[in-house]
C-alpha cells in the first residue's frame, strides 16, 4: 500500500521573502560597529559639539538659537547620510565580497532585495531622527511643533528625502569601482553639500554662487523643509527666498526620487566591475 502523497508546499510569498531579507539586513547593520558609529554616534557628537559651542547664540533678527537651527540641518543630513552615503558604501562592499552575486543566484526577487534595503534604511533613519530630536529637546530646550500641519510637513519631507537618498545611494553604489574608493569619493560630496546647504552654516551666509549650486541638489531643500517644521514660522523671512518654498521643495525632492530611481535601474550591477 503506497503512502498518501504529501500536499504540495506553497512557495514563499513576496512579502515573506522581503520581510525575511529585511531581518537579515537589519542584523547585518546591527553587527557592523563602523556603520553604527557613523549613523548614530557621529551625528549625536556633532549635535552636542555644535550645540554646546554655539547653542545659546540667537540668530540675528530672530529668537531662534543656533542649536534649534542646527537640529533641523542635522535631521536632514542624517537622512542623506543613511540613505545615500551609508547605503552606497554597504552595497559596494557586498558587491566586492560577491554577496550580491550569491543573492542574485537565489530565488529571492530583485524587488524583494531592494524593498528590504529600503525598509532597513527607513527603520534606521527613524531611530536616528528620534535620537537627534530627543537630544535637541533634552539638552538645548528645542521647541517641537504642536500642530498636525507641521508634523504633516515633517512626514512628507522625511519620506521624500529618504526615498531620494535611498535611490541615489543604490545608484551611486554601482558607480564606485570598488568599496575602497567609496569613502574617498562619497565623503567629500556629502561634506560639500552639508557646508553649502545650510547644515553646518546658515544658508544665507553661504556665498551666493554656492547657494545656487547647492539648490540643484536635494539636501538644500531637505534642510529647508526641516527648518519649516522645527523653526517658528516667522523665520521664513530670513530664508534666501523669504519663504519656506514648500511646493518647490516637494517638486525638487520628487524629481530627485525619479532621477535616483532611473539611475539605479540603469546602472545597478550584481557583480564586480572586473567580472566578465
Amino acid at each position: 500500500m503506497t503512502a498518501p502523497a504529501s500536499p504540495p508546499v506553497a512557495p514563499p510569498s513576496w512579502t515573506s521573502m522581503t520581510l525575511n531579507r529585511y531581518v537579515v539586513e537589519l542584523k547585518e547593520f546591527l553587527r557592523s560597529r563602523e556603520q553604527m558609529v557613523f549613523i548614530f554616534a557621529f551625528p549625536m557628537m556633532l549635535l552636542v559639539l555644535f550645540g554646546s559651542v554655539f547653542g545659546g547664540a540667537v540668530l540675528d533678527g530672530t529668537d531662534v538659537t543656533f542649536a534649534q537651527y542646527f537640529l533641523a540641518g542635522m535631521v536632514a543630513s542624517g537622512i542623506l547620510n543613511t540613505g545615500f552615503q551609508s547605503l552606497a558604501m554597504s552595497i559596494a562592499i557586498d558587491r566586492d565580497e560577491d554577496v550580491l552575486k550569491r543573492i542574485h543566484a537565489t530565488p529571492l526577487p530583485a524587488t524583494s532585495y531592494f524593498a528590504a534595503k529600503i525598509l532597513q534604511v527607513l527603520s534606521v533613519t527613524v531611530v536616528q531622527v528620534v535620537i537627534l530630536i530627543a537630544i535637541g529637546v533634552a539638552l538645548y530646550d528645542v521647541a517641537l511643533p504642536s500642530d498636525a500641519a507641521h508634523w504633516g510637513t515633517f512626514a512628507w519631507v522625511f519620506l521624500l528625502g529618504t526615498a531620494g537618498s535611498t535611490t541615489l545611494g543604490i545608484a551611486m553604489s554601482s558607480l564606485l569601482r570598488n568599496a575602497k574608493a567609496g569613502s574617498a569619493i562619497i565623503t567629500p560630496i556629502v561634506l560639500f553639500l552639508q557646508f553649502t546647504s545650510g547644515v553646518f552654516l546658515i544658508f544665507t551666509q553661504v556665498p551666493a554662487f554656492l547657494q545656487t549650486v547647492a539648490s540643484i541638489f536635494p539636501l538644500r531643500w531637505l534642510a529647508q523643509g526641516m527648518r519649516s517644521v522645527f523653526l517658528p514660522d516667522e523665520f521664513k523671512y530670513a530664508e534666501a527666498a523669504g519663504s519656506w518654498q514648500l511646493p518647490l521643495t516637494a517638486l525638487i525632492l520628487a524629481v530627485w526620487v525619479v532621477v535616483g530611481l532611473v539611475l539605479a535601474v540603469r546602472t545597478f550591477r550584481w557583480t564586480r566591475h572586473d567580472d566578465n
